[in-house]
């Protein structure tokens, strides 16, 4: 399904900002800008990935979108409804239209809870359907997911990684969300079974015209599932362009430094393009200028007192630097 014009969720200059306390009276004397300044939309059956290294704030963006951590500044708008300021009970009715699955299956279930139950707390919170209604909704969601109706009875330690990120799945459906963020949703499963839930996933977003925000440092999973892609770089996002630009003709020098590192078939295949400084600089003293101008090969003296805006070029793809 391809994406529509008009966004259903736009994300302006939004920003998460990690207070650092020391001292006896723990006053603040710093901050970790996990994310600092990020812009995008995303459209009506969508995929849209956020990439880049560990710890670059793609995860801290999906989680401020679904209201678990409180952003710092920016706007947010879904199906054109400024949500930023939402009050407790306009976010509870937010959240039946915006879901979230997480990187690890385990963790992310109630071992004590049946798995009935689980995917059923939905439907219990939000008050949907009578009792037998619910009932018959799980299983519905069981099957279309890929698990055993007469599963569920069990609790998530009797089912396999892959079944357990099926669980996590359905409960995310069970409200009919608009969009889905998916946090790592394949990193914690074996190789022969991501390729199932990919499948999974792009089979539902075919069927039900879900959005993802899919959230990967695996670039073999985001060329698999993505519509569009956002590099993100020390809480910025440095490009955003289709898919198909992006890997066959990346723009930005970090966005072709993660191309390259990426593990080739090729035996023949061999690295042209590489970092001046292995070095991450620390997100609470981030560079001046441009902050990926400490490790860039082509970094100049406007990089390192300029930063640079991302704005598109002549094929729509948006680039932030002063040089590309």
């Amino acid at each position: 399904m391809q994406p529509e014009t008009t966004p259903l969720l736009a994300v302006d200059n939004l920003e998460v900002h990690f207070p650092i306390r020391a001292g006896v009276f723990k006053r603040q004397v710093g901050s970790v800008k996990a994310v600092d300044g990020v812009s995008f939309t995303l459209g009506r059956g969508e995929t849209l990935s956020l990439v880049g290294e560990s710890g670059c704030g793609k995860s801290t963006t999906g989680l401020a979108l679904m209201g678990l951590v409180k952003p710092t500044g920016g706007r947010v708008r879904f199906d054109d409804r400024e949500i930023t300021d939402f009050n407790a009970s306009a976010l509870k009715d937010y959240r039946r239209r915006m879901q979230i699955v997480f990187q690890d299956p385990f963790s992310s279930l109630n071992p004590r809870q049946k798995v009935k139950d689980i995917i059923r707390a939905p439907l219990d919170i939000h008050n949907v359907g009578t009792s037998m209604e619910r009932e018959a909704e799980v299983a519905s969601l069981m099957k279309r997911v890929g698990l055993r109706p007469d599963q569920a009875d069990n609790y998530p330690h009797q089912f396999s990684g892959g079944q357990r990120q099926r669980i996590g799945i359905a409960r995310a459906l069970a409200l009919r969300p608009d969009i889905i963020v998916c946090d790592e949703p394949v990193s914690a499963l074996d190789v022969s079974v991501q390729a199932q839930i990919l499948n999974l996933l792009a089979d539902l977003q075919n069927d039900l015209g879900i959005s993802y925000l899919s959230v990967s440092h695996d670039l073999g999973v985001v060329e698999h599932i993505s519509h569009r892609v956002a590099v993100m770089y020390l809480g910025k996002i440095v490009e955003i362009a289709s898919k198909k630009t992006i890997f066959s003709v990346p723009r930005h020098p970090y966005t072709e430094l993660l191309m390259e590192s990426a593990p080739s078939l090729d035996p023949r295949a061999r690295h042209t393009f590489s970092a001046s400084n292995d070095d991450i600089p620390s997100a609470t003293n981030k560079p001046s200028g441009c902050a990926f101008h400490t490790r860039c090969p082509l970094a100049s003296e406007i990089c390192r007192t300029h930063e640079p805006e991302l704005i598109p070029r002549d094929d729509g793809q948006l680039v932030a630097c002063h040089h590309r």
